[in-house]
């Protein structure tokens, strides 16, 4: 491959990223309200960023959408800044970092993903999300919010049982849509050193 080549996959796999950015915050405002935390698109982007871009890019595409909540645009369900560190929501962002990290490396483990091995990764990541969120969000509500303590059992009927099946629809869509454009992305992941 030519070294202009080699450059111009780069600078479409910065774009690349840009975009999975951008969908992070759209899907931040697709949402249905419901107490403590919102039902949110975010999962199902940050789940396809880690699909199509591999593990690298795809953490990257997600942290780069974190650091602009946090630098003040506001770009999250509530609002952005520093001090969004505070509410108990925070963990999912985080957790959206290390979902779309542990999605791709376990979907681009092999050359060429079935669409079971894209599914499985989605759940994965998933489930790292809910690990980080809801150990965060419990966090929050029993140390630094005074006065909000919460048992596990209210963590889980606020935190999860409401957000799993959404989130397994969102999956599943996620990974027959990554099935589809794999083979797009593929050049500009293998670029990146995934």
């Amino acid at each position: 491959m030519t070294t202009q080549a080699i450059g111009r996959n780069k600078i479409l796999a910065l774009c690349l990223c840009a975009i999975f950015t951008a969908l992070s915050a759209v899907g931040a405002f697709i949402k249905i309200p419901i107490p403590y935390l919102p039902i949110t698109l975010q999962t199902f982007f940050t789940t396809l960023a880690g699909l199509l871009l591999g593990g690298r890019l795809g953490a990257a595409s997600v942290g780069c959408y974190v650091l602009l909540g946090l630098a003040g645009v506001p770009i999250f369900t509530e609002g952005g800044g520093f001090m969004y560190v505070m509410k108990p929501g925070f963990g999912y962002l985080l957790g959206f970092i290390a979902g779309a990290y542990v999605t791709g490396k376990i979907a681009h483990a092999v050359k060429s993903p079935s669409l079971p091995r894209l599914i499985a990764a989605a759940f994965a990541g998933t489930g790292v999300i809910y690990l980080i969120g809801m150990v965060y969000f419990f966090a929050a509500k029993n140390i630094w919010i005074a006065g909000e303590g919460m048992s596990v059992w209210t963590l889980l009927t606020v935190c999860f049982f409401p957000c799993i099946p959404g989130d397994i629809i969102k999956c599943v869509c996620a990974a027959v849509l990554a099935k589809k454009l794999i083979p797009l992305t593929a050049r500009y992941r293998l670029t990146a050193g995934e």
